[in-house]
């Protein structure tokens, strides 16, 4: 039975590592909210098992932080957020999708080859786990740095942000206090980066960055 809830574990923290690459395939900015959104869904039940599993009734409030912040309130937000932009078109990868897919790929091999020697003599759902939280934090750095738009590199920053939150459920949890801080600091961010989009928005009417690139370059 302990088997069966490991695989189970592992199966969903596999899931989230699978749904990060279709965030890095996918180029349309509402199919990237929808595929955040079950990104966000998988982090909240794998939590939610890790809380079952580790006998950890905080690891509860995780998982429903999680499902109210990140698969409800943050994707609503950003579509009110790219409505209000006009910004409901495909995203330019750079280097193509091929490229970014064959790195992510290396990226997660990387994660496994690192982090399951550094961690031979950790539980042993933690050691998977903690490895997949590496490859989904890495995942989303690449999602950040291949992405010429600036609110995929929003969804980018919180899809690494989740990697983060599956490391720390992983490793035994980490206290209340500090889950609901990080929560909201997160919140706080998110409310400031949309800020940001709104002025960039009104004053060079491109979120592209490459595009804001061009134009300082002009103006200098």
């Amino acid at each position: 039975m302990e088997l069966l809830t490991i695989d189970i574990a592992h199966m969903l923290a596999g899931a989230l590592v699978l749904t990060s690459f279709m965030l890095l395939y996918q180029d349309r900015l509402s199919g990237l909210i929808n595929i955040y959104t079950l990104h966000a869904v998988i982090l909240s039940l794998s939590v939610a098992w890790q809380a079952y599993y580790q006998d950890a009734p905080h690891l509860y409030v995780t998982a429903g932080i999680a499902a109210i912040f990140k698969a409800l309130i943050i994707p609503y937000s950003l579509r009110r957020i790219i409505e209000r932009l006009g910004v409901h078109r495909t995203v330019e990868v750079v280097g193509g999708v091929g490229i970014t897919m064959l790195i992510g790929i290396f990226l997660v091999a990387l994660s496994l080859v690192v982090m399951l020697p550094a961690t031979a003599a950790a539980d042993p759902l933690a050691r998977e786990d903690i490895a997949f939280a590496l490859a989904i934090v890495l995942l989303g750095l690449l999602m950040m740095v291949t992405r010429r738009n600036a609110v995929s590199q929003i969804i980018g920053f919180m899809s690494l942000e989740n990697g983060l939150v599956l490391a720390a459920a992983g490793a035994n949890g980490m206290p209340l206090v500090v889950e609901i801080s990080v929560a909201f600091s997160i919140l706080i961010a998110f409310i400031v980066i949309g800020i940001f989009l709104f002025r960039i928005r009104e004053r060079f009417d491109n979120v592209d960055l490459f595009e804001l690139d061009r134009v300082r370059g002009g103006r200098s």
